[in-house]
């Protein structure tokens, strides 16, 4: 065998070595982010599928496998089907003005140019505010001993002298989608933006040359660019709707008359407050997770739909 067969049969085996050693050396560099998917979220999800097939109290703990007790039991509380429903209620009205909203105020800052800055900081200086400080925020805003909204609404004879806009479900329900619009319309304005950045300015100019109108260049430039933008925020805005929590648990607890009970804050009266019962809770969780990848899953292929 000659010397030139021999370094040619020896550059693949190198080749390959090199390979593997990069091979490995990406595992390693990966190792750390599949530790934490096991552990913050595998982990979790098995001891949740636990839990929903156990008799597991918050004080007693394990007691036994009772398997399917638990979703029965889920399934047949009066509470669950109007949770249920006002969930569904939020979500859409939530949805609805935070993708109006945001795309809005990301057309007017793209359009300004010189208060531009100024814009921008005063949209999304709500977005730096805790959701529980929000609500906080909020909840004496409209405290009849402490608040200006109720002597406002007084004022003009929208309520009664002395009322509380969280008295009734409805206007509880409106309270706090204001508190959610406040306090999420800057940070989808800023993911709008991000889509508007991402159209090329030929289209535009384009547009213009051809004598189109604004409404014109809008509807069939800007938006059908925009789905892939509005479809992620689609997804981001629905699933943090139907795990809505914090603004209802400080602004309503779930009152008047459970008419604003959420499905997450029933799962929290399951586990920590009527019931004290963490197997409902984790099966009344399984099934929402299980809602959620469904929901999450048309969006998605809703995006890619759009993207093609």
């Amino acid at each position: 065998m000659t010397v030139g067969s021999k370094n040619a049969k020896s550059i693949p085996v190198q080749r390959s070595r090199s390979q593997a050693a990069e091979t490995r050396r990406g595992l390693l560099y990966a190792l750390p982010n599949w530790v934490m998917i096991v552990v913050l979220f595998f982990v979790p999800i098995v001891l949740l599928v636990i839990m929903a097939c156990s008799r597991w109290s918050l004080l007693g703990g394990n007691r036994g496998t009772n398997f399917p007790e638990n979703f029965i039991k889920v399934f047949e509380n009066k509470l669950l089907p109007q949770s249920i429903w006002f969930t569904l209620e939020y979500t859409v009205i939530v949805t609805i003005f935070l993708l109006a909203l945001g795309l809005v105020l990301a057309l007017i800052v793209q359009e300004s140019s010189r208060w531009n800055n100024i814009l921008r900081t005063c949209f999304l200086l709500p977005s730096a505010t805790g959701l529980a400080s929000a609500s906080l925020l909020f909840y004496a805003l409209y405290s009849p001993q402490v608040g200006p909204v109720t002597r406002i609404l007084s004022f003009f004879g929208l309520m009664q002298e002395g009322g509380s806009v969280l008295a009734t479900g409805q206007s509880a329900l409106w309270a706090t989608i204001i508190v959610i619009v406040w306090r999420f319309s800057g940070y989808y304005m800023l993911l709008m933006m991000i889509g508007l950045q991402a159209i090329p300015s030929d289209l535009y100019e384009a547009a213009r040359m051809d004598g189109a109108s604004t409404w014109r260049i809008f509807r069939s430039v800007t938006l059908p660019l925009m789905k892939p933008t509005i479809v992620m925020c689609l997804v981001y805005c629905v699933t943090g709707s139907i795990l809505a929590f914090d603004q209802f648990f400080i602004l309503t607890k779930g009152g008047p008359n459970n008419s604003t009970m959420t499905v997450v804050q029933l799962i929290y009266n399951f586990a920590f407050d009527s019931k004290k019962d963490l197997g409902m809770a984790a099966a009344l969780s399984l099934v929402v997770l299980a809602a959620l990848v469904i929901i999450n899953s048309i969006q998605m292929r809703g995006m890619r739909d759009n993207t093609k």
